[in-house]
């Protein structure tokens, strides 16, 4: 999953992109430090995809129904810091993109309380256990009303390309890797892992066990660099980040699973925001199938 492109805190301290080169890049020099590779999008077939969508690695799981909340605090340009809240839930809302039948992430980015981004990331997870990003559509709002949904890209569509959110079997000698690419919209991310058996804390838990990848975009070199811990079973449970403005900092409060009642209720949501994506971005998201929802096993 993607997190907005906002450069991130460390245990609560900025550090220079110069240190963070020095860190992950040990050759690297000052002058390199704000030149980190790029990375091109990975091959990719439909044929490698199960019909049905299921995501079980280890790594990142996606169980329909799974509710995880993520909150911290973020620094914007006023100085100040302002609550942050992330929530994300995977539906049992299904769509056919690119030929790949991908479960429906619906992420909601809320700030000081209120919403300003509602999100469906589309993941699908290949049969070797590699979990895809195959596209997003997220909704901008201001002042509590949807504005337009610009960032919008699609595998397959005016020229975006898949990229990698999890590799099945992820290393230290793991390539960077391009986790989604869409020209149009200037958006590039690349990652790699930087530690594994990492010791991280969120919500009163603690593991020494964590895996930790270093994420940032080659076309927005001022954005920093962000930073994701994953404990197995769970996911994403802590952010952080180096470089970059409005750091902010994010941990995992809460990860329950839904009542079928409740699970129905997100895939109302689900479907009527995918409708509406007809109307807000036509030219992207316009030319996808209808999601719909996934048959109960």
């Amino acid at each position: 999953m993607r997190y907005p492109r906002r450069p991130r805190l460390i245990g609560g301290a900025v550090l220079s992109v110069v240190v963070l080169a020095s860190l992950l890049y040990p050759s690297a020099t000052a002058s390199a430090a704000t030149t980190l590779p790029s990375c091109r999008a990975l091959p990719f077939s439909a044929k490698d995809f199960p019909r049905s969508p299921h995501i079980d690695n280890r790594w990142l799981p996606m169980r329909p129904g799974i509710d995880s909340v993520l909150s911290g605090t973020v620094r914007e340009d006023d100085g100040r810091l302002h609550k942050h809240v992330i929530r994300s839930t995977v539906s049992s809302v299904t769509k056919l993109v690119n030929g790949v039948r991908s479960l429906v992430l619906f992420e909601r980015d809320y700030e000081d309380g209120l919403l300003q981004e509602s999100e469906l990331a589309f993941q699908a997870q290949d049969r070797d256990g590699t979990v895809w990003n195959l596209g997003e559509y997220p909704e901008e709002y201001e002042d509590g009303s949807l504005a337009d949904a610009p960032s919008t890209w699609i595998t397959g569509i005016a020229g975006a390309h898949a990229g990698v959110n999890m590799p099945a079997h992820p290393s230290l000698r793991t390539p960077v890797y391009c986790q989604g690419q869409a020209r149009s919209v200037d958006f590039l991310d690349c990652a790699r892992f930087v530690r594994t058996a990492a010791h991280t804390t969120w919500a009163g838990h603690s593991s020494n066990h964590a895996l930790v990848s270093d994420e940032w975009a080659p076309l927005d070199p001022e954005g920093g660099h962000q930073l994701k811990y994953y404990v197995a079973g769970k996911g994403v449970v802590r952010v952080g980040a180096v470089g970059g403005a409005n750091p902010e900092v994010l941990q995992l409060t809460h990860r329950t699973r839904l009542s079928a009642a409740a699970l129905h209720r997100i895939d109302l949501q689900v479907l009527a925001q995918d409708r509406r994506g007809y109307r807000v971005s036509p030219r992207v998201y316009g030319k996808t199938k209808p999601a719909t929802i996934k048959p109960a096993r």
